[in-house]
């Protein structure tokens, strides 16, 4: 959903499609995504959906977005902050090959593990290291501990929002050169593109603030290479070039 479609924008979407056309949005999804989506992830999401923080998880063509650079890049060890009910997690661990490795960082387990079930169904849980703690304390010990030839080829974002640029931060030393870090909602129900609507929640307007200067920031760093996609709530795809 667009600002122009969003009525006043006095709640955020309820889903997160920045397409101006709901209609073009379900084109998308019933003939590109649907169809080739893995039973397992159909369940999950269909699952997730109905639980009240269901708008949280990975949009199911984004997540198709993210399988396919994956395979492109030959990915094979990957970092995930941020793993809700495991959407990403199950899309990136069907798409890693079998000796695929993905440490996943969640401060909240009981999430996971609602979609433990339809990752170990999939046959991938073999793949996933989940760590219940805040990611922050886990990043820094990874920092001090983490040799080069294991460093992490892709790393994946969808945490709380104002410590995005102290993921970056880290990140730039555990994601390899050539590697690609990619933050969800960066386009923030598209409110980054329009003045702050005082009637939004307060959290919701702190954190539109910190994505205006996050998405900034990235635009500038040297350090990367970026591209924003408008998919689900706004995906930034950096590849790490220092």
């Amino acid at each position: 959903m667009s600002l122009m479609a969003s009525p006043g924008l006095n709640a955020p979407p309820s889903h997160k499609n920045l397409l101006q056309s709901d209609a073009l949005h379900r084109y998308i999804l019933e003939t590109s995504v649907y169809p080739r989506e893995h039973e397992q992830l159909k369940g999950l999401r269909e699952v997730t959906m109905k639980h009240m923080r269901g708008p949280m998880s990975t949009p199911p063509e984004e997540g198709q977005l993210l399988s396919m650079l994956l395979k492109l890049m030959n990915a094979k060890n990957t970092l995930e902050i941020g793993v809700f009910t495991g959407c990403s997690l199950l899309t990136t661990a069907l798409a890693l090959p079998e000796d695929g490795k993905i440490t996943a960082i969640d401060i909240e387990k009981s999430y996971f593990e609602i979609g433990l079930p339809f990752i170990q169904r999939a046959g991938v849980e073999n793949k996933i290291n989940f760590i219940e703690s805040a990611a922050l304390p886990i990043l820094d010990k990874l920092t001090q501990e983490v040799k080069e030839d294991d460093l992490f080829d892709f790393a994946f974002v969808d945490a709380d929002k104002l410590n995005y640029g102290e993921y970056h931060e880290r990140l730039l030393k555990l994601v390899k050169v050539g590697g690609v870090i990619a933050y969800d909602n960066t386009l923030w129900s598209g409110s980054v593109a329009a003045p702050v609507d005082p009637s939004l929640p307060e959290r919701f307007i702190e954190s539109r603030n910190y994505l205006v200067k996050f998405n900034d920031f990235l635009a500038a760093d040297p350090r990367i290479e970026i591209s924003q996609v408008c998919i689900g709530d706004g995906l930034t795809i950096c590849r790490r070039i220092i």
